[in-house]
């Protein structure tokens, strides 16, 4: 795969942590859901800090659709892959952050930013935890994708009900203070490890629906 450098520069100062990481190169394959797909070499990628409604087995609203997203954005294209912390998940998954060749957003990103794919991180691999938390909220705030207020059209109203769907481990951590403040802590986030959680919640918009905010 050919490197232009100058878009290579640009990717970097768009995410100067990748920075010093060896990429893999690929070539996509078969198309699993919007959060999975298979390299032409039959290698299985799950794409790092996102979730995309199911297709398989209890479908789910917009699971469809964030599919055929990841098809035609994805599909038979060549692609960087980088490592966060692990190689792979308890799936034997290969765990990826995921460029697109000639694209400088990272895909795993622009399902979140578009309304495709939920905010879920796993510890370790954090590095763009909150990142990913501003692009949902934006997607959220605008009403893209499966956060669209038009019932029946676009899945799940924020706020309604849906909002964790998929979700089995929730990972984002509801503290409340001695004075009664409600805050929520993503993995990654400076105080994530040592807050003990009186709730856990599957997304911010759940949190912030409970009462809770972010940290300043």
């Amino acid at each position: 795969m050919a490197v232009d450098p100058a878009g290579w520069q640009r990717l970097l100062d768009d995410y100067p942590e990748l920075a010093g990481r060896r990429p893999e190169q690929a070539a996509v394959g078969r198309i699993v859901d919007g959060d999975t797909f298979e390299t032409a070499d039959g290698r299985k990628v799950r794409l790092i800090g996102v979730n995309t409604p199911e297709t398989y087995g209890e479908t789910e609203p917009y699971g469809e659709e964030a599919k055929a997203f990841a098809l035609r954005e994805l599909g038979g294209r060549r692609v960087w892959m980088f490592r966060d912390v692990s190689e792979t998940d308890r799936y034997g998954r290969l765990l990826r952050l995921v460029f697109v060749q000639g694209e400088e957003e990272m895909f795993n990103e622009r399902l979140i930013r578009e309304g495709y794919a939920r905010v879920m991180t796993y510890s370790p691999d954090v590095t763009y935890a909150e990142r990913f938390v501003r692009g949902e909220r934006e997607a959220r705030e605008s009403g893209r994708g499966l956060w669209g207020r038009e019932s029946g059209q676009d899945g799940p109203a924020p706020g309604g009900e849906g909002t964790a769907a998929g979700c089995k481990e929730p990972l984002i951590k509801g503290n409340i203070t001695s004075r009664g403040g409600k805050i929520y802590h993503v993995p990654g986030s400076p105080n994530y490890e040592q807050t003990k959680a009186e709730r856990m919640f599957c997304t911010v918009e759940e949190a912030e629906a409970e009462g809770f905010r972010a940290p300043k």
